[in-house]
């Protein structure tokens, strides 16, 4: 029983190369707002393909080596420059690709906006050369999502038959021997959850309705997201976690780290929005990224002040969100410099969620660090103008 792999779309998600600005890809055809990895980092993946000359598991498109590159960025022996898609400890990247390589399929865990669902597309894309065999994990996400659905019309004109069937992602992932992706594992309800474990311990899909299976071929697996702050809606079963490896995925290590990611993602929705880029938006960027950590880990950065954490989580996506929408003002509204007044109000709205509790930790942080800060006086106006 075989499905074919449908159609590559188009997409990336966290750190850039050089796709131009609106690829309108072949003649004709309409720009997408975000290509898929595989369409937006296409001549990466070509560049590493030919210089690859490592052993590459049955059916990937890299060996493990040059999918570690591609996530990681390089020099390769030709010249060609891989830009870093994460940025983060090299062990970890190399643990999740050789879990891939095994028959072990992959969890990738961690805080909101530690690069999950972009660490997941990108090693889809890099091995299998399709990051869209995707199950998106809703509340609402049935099991017909991860194993297979009908297609009733010709259910009821002709009965059950292979015409008939609706194959899930996973499915056509196992049938082409390729990465399948589940996103958010944690908020699928634990019955539809557990549909996996006979996929990822035997490799074989029953179908009862046709008397018939679908084993998987040789390159199949599956990298599977979770956010440990939904810990408690729809854990995991130990039988379903014990088929996994888990990898965690932590917040930058260090401020430094964290500017970089910021202002290289910045940078590429920036290009694909049209948007001027800002020739002094490092100190802005730098800023936000300062504020996010010292009220997420409710010290200042010296050590010298404690501060009340907020109730969100204030990662480096939201660091990116706010930094994004400051670049559209002062392109749009502005003169196309990045300056406080233009992160200002994106900082409020990550900070003060619940403004019952939030408000007056911010007010305190406002008060107490930001406006005694050396050179942050600007800064400090244009928060308490955004906050009045």
């Amino acid at each position: 029983m075989s499905f074919a792999a449908g159609p590559t779309s188009a997409e990336p998600t966290e750190n850039h190369t050089e796709p131009t600005r609106n690829d309108p890809g072949p003649a004709g055809e309409t720009p997408v707002l975000r290509p898929h990895a595989e369409i937006a980092f296409a001549s990466e993946l070509t560049a590493l393909a030919a210089q690859d000359d490592r052993p590459r598991p049955p059916n990937w498109k890299l060996s493990p080596w040059a999918v570690a590159t591609y996530l990681l960025g390089g020099v390769l022996p030709d010249g060609s420059v891989i830009s870093p898609k994460y940025v983060g400890p090299r062990r970890i990247v190399e643990v999740a690709v050789s879990t891939l390589a095994t028959d072990r399929a992959l969890l990738l865990l961690g805080v909101p906006g530690t690069a999950k669902t972009w660490v997941s597309e990108h090693l889809a894309a890099a091995v299998s050369g399709d990051s869209t065999l995707l199950v998106q994990g809703t509340a609402g996400t049935p099991e017909e999502a991860i194993r297979y659905g009908w297609n009733y019309a010709q259910l009821l004109a002709n009965g059950p038959s292979r015409a008939a069937l609706v194959p899930s992602p996973v499915l056509r992932a196992m049938a082409e021997g390729m990465t399948a992706r589940v996103e958010e594992l944690t908020r699928i309800p634990a019955d539809v959850q557990d549909s996996l474990i006979t996929i990822l311990s035997e490799k074989t899909l029953p179908v009862p309705e046709l008397g018939q299976e679908v084993q998987a071929v040789r390159g199949f697996n599956l990298i599977a997201t979770a956010n440990d702050r939904d810990r408690g809606i729809n854990d995991l079963s130990s039988a379903l976690r014990r088929r996994f490896n888990t990898v965690v995925l932590p917040l930058p290590a260090s401020a430094e780290a964290e500017v970089e990611i910021v202002a290289r993602r910045v940078e590429q929705i920036g290009r694909s929005l049209d948007l001027p880029s800002a020739p002094d938006g490092i100190a802005e960027i730098r800023r936000v990224v300062t504020v996010f950590r010292e009220l997420r880990d409710g010290v200042t950065a010296d050590g010298r002040t404690k501060v009340k954490s907020p109730s969100g989580t204030l990662s480096t996506a939201e660091a990116i969100s706010v930094v994004t929408n400051g670049l559209a003002l002062a392109a749009h509204f502005g003169d196309g410099v990045l300056r406080p007044a233009d992160v200002a109000a994106g900082i409020l709205g990550a900070v003060v969620r619940d403004p019952a509790s939030d408000r007056g930790v911010w007010q305190e942080y406002l008060e107490a660090v930001v406006r005694e800060r050396e050179g942050w006086t600007d800064f400090y106006r244009a928060c308490r103008e955004a906050s009045a």
